[in-house]
């Protein structure tokens, strides 16, 4: 399989051209991979509907083993493309625990930190410039 990466792999309707599309994409591509849906709340109030998840933000697993259960994002894995949450967590049989990283798919932000003021310009700008068109 050739290692380059290409841009036109994602035109592909082919599954395994869209998975290499995927694993070998940089990762200024592969951080638009990690956003995740807002809640209703959250939508209406700044209207969009996705955002990049973030550490510290707080989050709602909607799919998998800990449906329903929330938390707060302890770190992001671009190049795996998973969140970490506190408290989610697996036991291995030696007694051990390891953390769970879930898919951004199966995620809904409940709570934006918005302490960080690129983060936090970026959300009003986006919203200010959706409602002008």
């Amino acid at each position: 399989m050739k290692g380059a990466f290409s841009s036109g792999w994602k035109k592909s309707t082919q599954t395994r051209k869209q998975r290499k599309y995927q694993y070998n994409a940089p990762l200024h591509i592969k951080q638009k991979f990690v956003h995740v849906h807002l809640s209703e709340e959250l939508r209406k109030k700044y209207s969009r509907r996705a955002v990049q998840v973030r550490k510290d933000d707080k989050v709602k697993i909607q799919r998998g083993a800990f449906k329903g259960r929330t938390g707060k994002v302890e770190s992001v894995d671009l190049k795996k493309s998973k969140v970490f949450i506190a408290g989610i967590e697996i036991i291995k049989k030696e007694g051990s625990k390891v953390p769970y990283g879930v898919v951004p798919s199966n995620l809904v932000i409940t709570e934006l930190y918005l302490e960080d003021n690129k983060r936090k310009l970026k959300v009003k700008n986006d919203k200010t410039t959706s409602k002008e068109n």
